[in-house]
């Protein structure tokens, strides 16, 4: 469990050809960003050290990446969190009601993983026309709504 609660992770030659992932175990999302933009500025600097080149990034559509589901800033910002209560009110409502905070839902296990238990991965839905502090923060108050709103499911 020590590797999962402070880490930064980097996969190279899958379908965005560079990932940076930063994650931790608790609330700390300002600490995640932080350790996230440190890990870019650190493989960035080796890169262009090892080649001379620097990332693809266009001023009006960010970063170039293969998938272009990630066009922008290609960041995607999670949470894992257990929602009892809208489990039980129906997963298609709050899918819903994740569409309407501009919010993606999934299991833990990932896009095609599937949906187990009352747990799941909350990210931003966007990632093309926003800057990545605006990601985090319709992440953060959009999770903030959904455990409030879960909290009084839980009582009906």
């Amino acid at each position: 469990k020590q590797w999962y609660q402070r880490r930064v992770a980097i996969t190279a030659g899958e379908e965005d050809q560079l990932r940076i992932i930063s994650m931790e175990k608790g609330g700390d999302v300002l600490g995640v960003f932080k350790r996230l933009v440190k890990g870019i500025e650190a493989v960035g600097t080796s890169v262009k050290e090892e080649s001379g080149k620097e990332f693809m990034l266009d001023e009006k559509y960010g970063y170039v990446h293969s998938c272009p589901t990630n066009l922008g800033t290609g960041m995607r910002a999670s949470v894992h969190i257990d929602l009892p209560g809208w489990t039980a009110h129906g997963v298609d409502k709050l899918k819903a009601r994740c569409e309407e905070l501009s919010l993606q839902p999934r299991g833990t296990r990932g896009e095609s993983g599937g949906q187990t238990g009352h747990t799941y991965d909350i990210s931003n839905k966007h990632r093309l026309g926003y800057s990545e502090v605006k990601l985090v923060q319709t992440m953060i108050d959009g999770v903030n709504t959904l455990y409030k709103e879960d909290l009084e499911l839980q009582k009906k």
